[in-house]
């Protein structure tokens, strides 16, 4: 079966800043603080600016968190929305997730972070939340998802599936994510996850 395809545009641009220190970096954010079409990510040094943030972006984020919800509360499962707030290593990273989720317990530090790459930059994004020891994070690009988890070693290692979610077959959210209808497809995307749980 085939996947559907989210169509991507290219009206993200992203600028890169290195040699930037901390002290700078917040300087620039403290300047843009009014301004929610950009971006910030800074690393050990190199800043991304990322603006404006595409419509096809909102609607990728909005839909897969809608999804993950209502998955989670078709299955009991006692979540956290976190939104998109920032997460920092004062001195070293800061980076803002579209979306976040504490799993059954509320947490300073959320156990999932989405992220939806339309355009790639050069901070490796998962090194902006391992400070923080973030459990997983999931990237959406390319009509794809990609799940990495923590390790012992504390590194990030992709796996097929969510710890959180291990019944949870990622395809099938790419599948609703797609549908030109968010309001059906999480409509339907629930229809489909009863009748999982009733067989």
């Amino acid at each position: 079966m085939s996947i559907p395809l989210v169509e991507q545009s290219t009206e993200e641009k992203l600028v890169t800043l290195k040699d930037v220190s901390w002290e700078q970096f917040k300087g620039i954010e403290a300047q843009l603080l009014d301004n929610h079409n950009v971006r910030l990510s800074y690393l050990s040094g190199m800043l991304e600016i990322m603006s404006p943030i595409g419509e096809e972006h909102e609607s990728v984020k909005r839909t897969l968190g809608y999804l993950l919800e209502a998955y989670m509360r078709e299955l009991g499962i006692r979540f956290y929305g976190r939104g998109g707030y920032t997460l920092e290593e004062p001195g070293y990273a800061s980076g803002t997730p579209d979306e976040s989720y504490s799993v059954g317990t509320k947490r300073e530090v959320p156990d999932i972070v989405i992220e939806v790459i339309i355009t790639s930059g050069t901070i490796n994004r998962k090194d902006l939340y391992k400070p923080k020891k973030v459990p997983e994070v999931w990237f959406w690009k390319s009509n794809s998802i990609k799940i990495f988890r923590l390790n012992e070693q504390r590194e990030y290692e992709e796996v097929d599936r969510s710890g959180f979610f291990p019944d949870l077959e990622p395809t099938l959210l790419l599948r609703y994510i797609a549908m030109p209808d968010q309001y059906d497809a999480v409509q339907e995307f629930v229809q489909t996850v009863r009748n999982e749980l009733n067989r």
